[in-house]
């Protein structure tokens, strides 16, 4: 599995959604697990992005469509980014 980023940016309905319902976020990550990416952590946070989550995938074109199934929506925005163990980052050096 590999390891991906997404910064994701609530739009307007997102943000209106989600004061109504914060749980959705839950159901939404229920709904990422069901297309095959898992969901490691997930952080709110300050800044120009509203949350931070780590995700772990099989390939980057599940992550991709999980992406743009989510920003589809019109709810929220979403960089994704793939990342790489430190370790493995160092070994592609020797």
């Amino acid at each position: 599995m590999s390891t991906f980023i997404l910064l994701s940016s609530l739009t307007d309905e997102g943000a209106k959604t989600i004061t109504a319902n914060p749980e959705r976020i839950k159901e939404v990550n229920a709904e990422v697990e069901r297309l095959g990416v898992k969901v490691t952590a997930q952080y709110a946070v300050l800044g120009p992005y509203d949350f931070i989550t780590i995700v772990e995938a099989p390939d980057i074109q599940t992550v991709a469509k999980v992406s743009a199934s989510l920003s589809s929506r019109g709810s929220i925005k979403i960089q994704t980014l793939a990342a790489i163990p430190i370790d493995q980052f160092i070994s592609g050096f020797k």
